[in-house]
């Protein structure tokens, strides 16, 4: 048996050397513009005019840096975003929380219409949206102020959030729920105590894609965003087209600095992810 073990483990040792390989090569192809952007972000503009995009740079310059920061008023619009995306994350959940609750544990009636609904908002494009959503900021006196972005995306993104609990609640074991019911506790304490816990995992994941999402949205901050003191970072990076003159390695330098919040966020919340989506049983 050893000797065969042994065989076997010599002839997938090839096997897994190829696979290694291959996603080697895969993971190379989708960081290249990853890679290209840092590249091209430490160039200057005569290197990058005379050598091309992929040439290596003849010396590393914070030209471009330096510029971009020059143009766009960077600390603002990273505040801005920081702080949307975070309201907006946990916002959302909790939104989502609460509004799956009675869907979800309550067995309301007509559930099943009520998560197609919410499936079906999300799946609206939003210049179906803009139009209402722009006179509601006008009514209601948050236009060109970060709350009108912030109610918006917590509600989009808490129906989201609702489907997808009320559908993993309503798989939860009606025993445990009935257990808690009989030994006296409340909907709030089953919800605290009992649900809240199982869902933890779920909704960090939710709080990570809550916030990335709200990063990288564009089209409704822009037309709801317009004075430049409330605009996200993705809104700065986008006035390097409209206002200045298109420089590709200040483009790059912006690109850089708009895209590291997200990967610092996304490497520090990266164990969050894997237990969230690791945790399939019910405790």
């Amino acid at each position: 048996m050893s000797m065969l073990a042994a065989g076997n483990r010599t002839r997938r040792r090839p096997l897994t050397w190829v696979v290694l390989v291959l996603a080697g090569l895969l993971a190379l192809v989708m960081s290249s513009p990853f890679l290209l952007m840092v590249l091209n972000a430490f160039k200057t503009g005569a290197d990058y005019s005379s050598h091309g995009p992929i040439a290596w740079p003849r010396s590393l310059s914070l030209d471009a840096f330096s510029n971009y920061l020059s143009l766009v008023d960077f600390p603002l619009a990273l505040w801005n975003s920081v702080l949307i995306s975070t309201l907006v994350a946990f916002g959302g959940v909790a939104l989502s929380l609460l509004s799956a609750y009675p869907i979800g544990v309550g067995r309301v009636r007509g559930s099943g219409l009520i998560l197609a609904v919410l499936l079906l908002s999300t799946m609206l494009p939003h210049e179906a949206l803009i139009y209402p959503l722009f006179y509601g900021a006008q009514a209601t006196h948050t236009f060109n102020t970060v709350w009108s972005v912030i109610i918006v995306f917590v509600v989009l993104q808490g129906a989201f959030g609702t489907y997808l609990l009320a559908s993993l609640m309503g798989t939860m074991p009606k025993e445990i729920l009935e257990a808690a019911a009989i030994d006296g506790a409340g909907r709030w304490q089953i919800l605290w105590r009992i649900v809240l816990p199982i869902l933890r995992p779920t909704l960090s994941v939710l709080i990570v894609f809550f916030f990335i999402w709200t990063w990288n949205e564009f089209y409704i901050p822009v037309v709801l965003l317009a004075d430049q003191s409330s605009q996200t970072v993705p809104i700065a990076l986008s006035t390097l087209r409209g206002q200045h003159s298109i420089d590709i390695t200040v483009l790059n330098a912006g690109s850089l600095l708009s895209l590291l919040p997200t990967l610092v966020f996304f490497l520090i919340f990266q164990r969050t992810l894997n237990r969230g989506v690791t945790a399939g049983a019910v405790k």
